[in-house]
């Protein structure tokens, strides 16, 4: 038999166990040219502002990609090696040399990764202007959408996948030329050894492991403070080190606990299920352990995108109350005003009366920033929905600084002393409110008062040099088609120096920043699912082979296919079940300390994304229970 002729045999013989790895490869493939042709596209490039760099986001997205193939490739590609082990054994006792070996693994890796690339490119290419589609859908854009190949794309994914493709060959090849004959035909019987782990320190050890990830738990529900960075570390730390305990050590130790409370008799269901888990716990925690993580990322990813873009229009407003308004411009915004009735615009005009106290902070102290007290009536005049104060109350509102500002509710002085000249004028602080009352972009802390109150403030702080009258034109459209068109009015009287956003253009930029990031969070969301349930798959066709000849000995002791597959169907929800409820446990905290960040409520996406992570988690465990069914119905 010729080496071509063991080339194509070897790959009939295993395309059909890694037809998996191949889809993935092909999809993640596919995926990468789509974010490189974007990347490239003139017309996608052209929707690009100063806040939003469609071309640095794609970029960074295909690094990501990168990342994540390298660690499936190379982990799989173990996987597979570890399973052809004896098969490489026995090329070399057959007659073949290393070097022969090494060229057939070598033209076998080579067809399959062009073939791969080949097909991904191709089904990148067919999809791309429907990825192109979705991407203007959700971002908002208005442009055709034209046909076309990337060839700079195309050859940017031969070369980087070219490499990744390189790595997995000598990866191989390390396998062929390193290995010993011996230990290629042991390789499979590899595993650990479940020795009686020391009570005490098992017990310290698996207690650890909770401790810890209920710590990073409390950590993520608790108010983030200056220190965000070091917090988020710190709860990142916590929980995967204790994921990892709870994997190698904690799940472990209780089933040990389990099986001596049995006095060591399991029974078929729990022999074929509990007992190979507790021979492999250890080598493979670190393999569960990023499973997990990479879950409970994927899933908080998801659902944030998610909340962030269908609540773009409402934290949009809560930014900016009115649709257009002026600082001290009565003249701008009488031509701005006259301009809107000539095109026969219907919109709603309000001038509210204010007073800024420069370089005051909320307790008083002198820190080089302002407090913009506004009238609430004035306010309640112009349709906002805000309430009056009593006299001499004040409620700050403080935008969108929720769960991340340094004077929120809680930590609110109790009352605000204004410093005037020859006495004390204090503002008893009430109450704060995650919303602007007027646009974010004028100058100043806003706190909203009576008109009594902004009266009492004139008297007695009008000689002061930290007192200053403002005057707010402000506008509100009542047709969502006029406010649009009357935003390039309002972009005349406004200077490229001046920073005074209209709602109608900062709602746009939203929509096409948020757009685009969850474009991004779904399809890296839809890899990193595919890529877990693969390394779970593939690891349990790889302890399936290595436990065929224990089912052929159960069979030959008379049992049948339905018993032996319910010990096997038992182990599969567990195999699955533990990094998937632990990773929806974390993905419940982080999404819950992402909510502190945000306007809206991440329920229903979080839940959404939950069901169909776990939805498809299903589909990979009913393959791997098909798998292990077509070994034991053949082990006889």
């Amino acid at each position: 038999m010729t080496l071509f002729e063991l080339l194509i045999r070897g790959m009939r013989k295993n395309i059909k166990y890694y037809y998996l790895y191949y889809f993935a490869l092909i999809f993640s493939t596919g995926l990468y040219f789509v974010f490189a042709s974007l990347q490239n596209d003139s017309m996608v490039m052209a929707a690009s502002s100063a806040d939003v760099q469609f071309s640095t986001v794609f970029n960074a997205a295909g690094v990501l990609v990168i990342t994540i193939v390298v660690i499936f490739m190379v982990y799989a590609n173990s996987l597979f090696l570890k399973r052809r082990s004896r098969e490489i054994g026995l090329y070399q006792l057959v007659g073949l040399t290393q070097h022969a070996v090494g060229r057939l693994l070598i033209m076998e890796h080579a067809l399959l990764g062009v073939g791969a690339l080949w097909i991904g490119i191709t089904g990148g290419a067919l999809f791309s202007r429907l990825f192109v589609l979705i991407l203007m859908k959700l971002t908002g854009i208005q442009s055709e959408v034209a046909l076309s190949f990337s060839s700079k794309a195309a050859v940017q994914t031969i070369i980087v996948f070219a490499i990744l493709i390189s790595l997995t060959l000598i990866q191989t090849l390390f396998k062929v030329y390193r290995t010993t004959l011996l230990d290629l035909f042991n390789a499979d019987r590899q595993g650990d050894q479940p020795k009686q782990p020391k009570t005490f320190l098992s017990a310290l050890t698996g207690l650890l492991g909770i401790i810890l990830i209920v710590l990073g738990y409390l950590l993520s529900s608790q108010t983030l403070g200056q220190h965000l960075f070091l917090q988020m570390l710190v709860i990142l730390g916590s929980t995967i080190l204790g994921t990892y305990l709870l994997f190698r050590v904690t799940i472990g130790w209780l089933f040990y606990r389990f099986r001596k409370g049995k006095n060591g008799q399991l029974g078929l269901n729990n022999s074929l299920s509990l007992a190979p888990m507790m021979h492999r716990m250890k080598g493979n925690a670190s393999s569960l352990t990023l499973i997990t993580v990479l879950s409970a990322m994927t899933l908080t990813m998801v659902a944030i995108s998610y909340s962030l873009y269908y609540s773009a229009e409402g934290e949009s407003r809560a930014m900016l109350p009115y649709d257009f308004i002026f600082e001290n411009k009565e003249q701008e915004a009488k031509s701005f005003q006259e301009d809107l009735e000539k095109a026969g615009y219907s919109y709603t005009y309000q001038p509210v009366e204010a007073v800024r106290l420069t370089g005051r902070s909320l307790k008083g102290e002198r820190d080089g920033r302002d407090i913009l007290l506004l009238t609430a009536e004035q306010l309640q005049s112009s349709g906002a929905d805000i309430p009056v104060p009593s006299q001499g109350e004040g409620i700050f509102y403080n935008g969108l600084r929720k769960g991340l500002s340094e004077v929120d509710t809680g930590q609110l002085p109790p009352a605000l002393d204004l410093g005037a000249p020859g006495g004390h004028l204090a503002v008893r602080l009430i109450r704060g409110e995650d919303r602007y009352a007027m646009n974010y972009s004028v100058h100043g802390r806003q706190l909203v008062v009576s008109r009594a109150t902004i009266g009492m403030i004139h008297e007695q702080m009008r000689i002061s040099k930290e007192y200053e009258d403002v005057r707010f034109d402000t506008y509100r459209m009542a047709d969502q088609k006029q406010r649009a068109a009357a935003s390039a009015h309002y972009a005349k009287y406004i200077s490229e120096e001046e920073f005074s956003p209209d709602f109608d253009a900062y709602y746009k930029e939203s929509l096409r920043k948020f757009g685009l990031i969850i474009f991004i969070a779904a399809f890296l969301g839809l890899i990193f699912l595919i890529f877990t349930g693969s390394i779970l798959y593939f690891k349990q066709m790889t302890e399936a082979e290595q436990e065929r000849k224990s089912y052929t000995i159960l069979r030959q002791l008379g049992f049948g296919e339905r018993e032996i597959m319910g010990g096997i169907v038992r182990k599969q929800m567990l195999v699955f079940a533990l990094p998937l409820v632990v990773g929806l446990l974390h993905s419940i905290f982080a999404v819950k300390a992402a909510s502190a960040l945000s306007l809206s409520d991440l329920t229903f996406p979080a839940a959404v994304a939950m069901m169909a992570y776990t939805l498809i988690y299903f589909v990979f465990a009913v393959l791997t229970v098909g798998y292990y069914h077509r070994i034991v119905k053949a082990a006889l």
